[in-house]
């Protein structure tokens, strides 16, 4: 169990929720960000299949590694994120229809997100599934609670809501506080997670420089 929960193993998992986080820092992952985020809910479901795509796409890639060979390892990858991606899309059409409609063909395109081919192909490839698996949750989170910020912030301010559900008071209306229409615009999402990672990058200067 100490093994598990090696100190190696924590980094693996903390460091993209951080320091090394795939959005903020690596910059990867930024289209579907700029598309989902206008609401919330898609935000977090679709940072939820991305995390549980690269999750199970590690292990899957961990344990066949040794068996790939070299030439063809990008398509055999592909294959793997493939599968899963189908899977996740048929789940979401059968249990969150609507949701699945406003992701609309940003499912499908899990498949070239570059965080996906990125882990696989620097990590999975060369680690055990346990680290594998560390790994792809780490990314697959620290992509998603951004997205959840983000989708917060402009359902919030956009249209007034969580999920939803009426958040600024009918009061606030009435003494001529209105909706800020620009949180609903992709540019908007671009700026949002440009000051994020500003604030970000800010705050780990000093871890940076080490």
């Amino acid at each position: 169990m100490s093994k598990l929960l090696s100190k190696e193993n924590k980094g693996v998992f903390l460091a993209p929720l951080n320091i090394d986080n795939p959005i903020a820092v690596q910059v990867l992952g930024i289209c579907s960000a700029l598309a989902v985020t206008a609401q919330l809910e898609p935000a977090i479901v679709m940072g939820f299949s991305v995390t549980v795509i690269v999750a199970m796409a590690n292990v899957i890639i961990s344990l066949i590694r040794k068996t790939i060979p070299n030439r063809i390892r990008i398509i055999i990858q592909l294959v793997v994120v493939a599968a899963l991606v189908t899977i996740v899309s048929m789940v979401l059409k059968a249990f969150a229809y609507d949701v699945s409609v406003q992701l609309s063909v940003y499912v499908g395109l899990i498949i070239t997100n570059c965080i996906l081919m990125g882990r696989l192909e620097a990590f999975a490839m060369s680690n055990g599934p346990w680290p594998s698996l560390l790994d792809g949750i780490g990314n697959g989170l620290g992509y998603a609670y951004i997205l959840v910020i983000v989708g917060a912030v402009r359902e919030l301010f956009g249209s007034g809501t969580l999920l939803g559900i009426r958040i600024i008071p009918n009061v606030a209306y009435e003494c001529g506080y209105e909706n800020n229409g620009m949180m609903t615009m992709p540019a908007m999402a671009l700026i949002l997670l440009g000051c994020f990672i500003a604030t970000l990058r800010y705050l780990n200067r000093d871890k940076e420089r080490k």
